[in-house]
């Protein structure tokens, strides 16, 4: 990690999703910075095995396995992380899952599940910090949207309309709670290649249209996400509210 942000230091971050893919290399990165990190997950076991990889490594992270579409569950979880913690500074809504799906196999049900583990969270996520972060003067909420929905992507009608609303949330967000400090920005990554990513999706044929594609003609890494990621919840990025950041590798 060639960057240092000191204010990061001893700042209590809460990441969602953070046990996997993306969202592990965004624990991973800001332990790095010496802040304090809470974060949440589905996968008990892979979120246990980080917590304490990190602890043994005289970093500070803490987890907790919630499932984000519990959105009781949730908002306690980010409670007592902040009873114990401190007040939550900085919040990354990553939690997500991209699951393909024919428009016409959509029930009811499954279209409120995906915008539940799409979406829904991340507005219930930032309603429990909100509070902690106007006490303490300011802070930074970071909600991960995609590039899917601005490419056209096809296969998952549910998942972009989650992602595209994203951008909605935010926006209004900013406007809402900038008085107070807070500053609310919306990372869209593009085809990043997790674990999962090249496990269930990339193909020969994917991989030669991403290159045809992507103005960088190469595989984009989570932990690049996690590099802006850091920037922008620093106070590098003081002024930087209200904005979709769109980390694709330029793709045209």
């Amino acid at each position: 990690m060639a960057a240092i942000y000191p204010d990061l230091a001893d700042k209590v971050v809460l990441v969602t999703g953070g046990a996997a893919g993306i969202g592990e290399f965004i624990v991973r990165a800001f332990a790095a910075q010496k802040a304090v990190v809470a974060f949440v997950d589905i996968q008990k076991d892979r979120g246990e095995k980080l917590a304490a990889e990190l602890t043994a490594q005289s970093q500070r992270a803490h987890f907790a396995p919630v499932d984000v579409t519990d959105t009781a569950a949730l908002q306690k979880t980010i409670g007592d992380f902040a009873a114990k913690l401190g007040p939550i500074g900085v919040l990354i809504n990553n939690a997500a899952h991209d699951e393909r799906h024919a428009t016409d196999t959509v029930t009811s049900e499954y279209w409120d599940d995906r915008i539940a583990v799409n979406l829904k969270h991340q507005f219930f996520a930032a309603q429990a910090v909100l509070p902690g972060m106007k006490a303490a003067g300011g802070g930074s909420i970071i909600n991960f949207g995609s590039t899917s929905w601005m490419i056209g992507q096809g296969g998952m009608a549910v998942y972009t309309a989650a992602k595209s609303a994203v951008l909605g949330l935010t926006r209004s967000m900013a406007r809402d709670y900038g008085s107070f400090n807070i500053r609310v920005n919306t990372v869209a990554p593009g085809w990043i290649m997790t674990e999962r990513q090249i496990e269930k999706w990339l193909t020969p044929e994917g991989e030669a249209e991403l290159m045809k594609r992507q103005c960088l003609k190469r595989r984009l890494q989570p932990a690049e996400l996690a590099k802006f990621t850091l920037f922008l919840a620093s106070d590098e990025a003081s002024a930087c509210t209200n904005q979709n950041y769109i980390v694709d590798g330029g793709w045209v």
